[in-house]
C-alpha cells in the first residue's frame, strides 16, 4: 500500500463495536443525525463529512461506538438517502452488513406537505402508508395525500 493509500484510511479512527453508517450523501450527513438523536448521545461518536467516495463524489459517514440501531431506526433514513450501508462491528471486525430500505410506514419523520392535515395544526405524530416503494411514494394516513419522498421535508 502506497504511503498515501496508508494516510488516508487513517483519516477515521476504527471502531472496536458499534455502527458504521456509510455512504451517506454530504447534504443529508446532519439530517441523518438528527433523525438518530445522535446529537445529544453521551456515546463515543465519530462524524466525516466531504470524503471522497466513487459513488457519490463526496460523502458522509459516521461511527457510533457500542451502539446497534433497530431496523426501524435505520429504514427510516431511506427518507432522506437511499444509498446508506451500515456497518455492524465486534471486536473491529465488520460482523453483519445492512442497507436501508424504505419501511413499510413512517410515523413521526415526515411533515405533510397539505397545509390542512390535521398534523400541521395539531400537536400530533405524522403517519404515512408507503405506497409505491419503487417510486417512493408515501401517503399521509390522516389527510390521504400523496407526495413523493424526493420532495418531502423532514420534522
Amino acid at each position: 500500500m502506497a504511503m498515501s493509500e496508508k494516510k488516508q484510511a487513517l483519516q477515521v479512527a476504527a471502531l472496536e463495536n458499534g455502527t458504521v453508517i456509510d455512504h451517506i450523501p454530504s447534504d443529508k450527513l446532519f439530517t441523518v443525525v438528527s433523525l438518530l438523536r445522535l446529537q445529544n448521545s453521551d456515546l463515543n461518536i465519530t462524524i466525516g463529512n466531504n470524503l471522497p467516495s466513487k459513488k457519490l463524489g463526496k460523502k458522509g459517514i459516521i461511527k457510533v461506538a457500542d451502539r446497534y440501531f433497530t431496523d426501524e431506526e435505520i429504514n427510516q433514513l431511506s427518507v432522506v438517502a437511499s444509498n446508506i450501508r451500515l456497518n455492524i462491528i465486534e471486536d473491529y471486525e465488520v460482523v453483519e452488513k445492512k442497507e436501508v430500505q424504505l419501511p413499510d410506514e413512517l410515523m413521526g419523520i415526515v411533515r405533510c406537505n397539505n397545509p390542512k392535515c390535521i398534523t400541521n395544526n395539531e400537536p400530533m405524530k405524522t403517519h404515512f402508508h408507503v405506497v409505491d416503494k419503487e417510486n417512493g411514494i408515501l401517503k399521509c394516513h390522516y389527510c390521504e395525500k400523496e407526495q413523493n419522498k424526493d420532495s418531502i421535508k423532514t420534522i
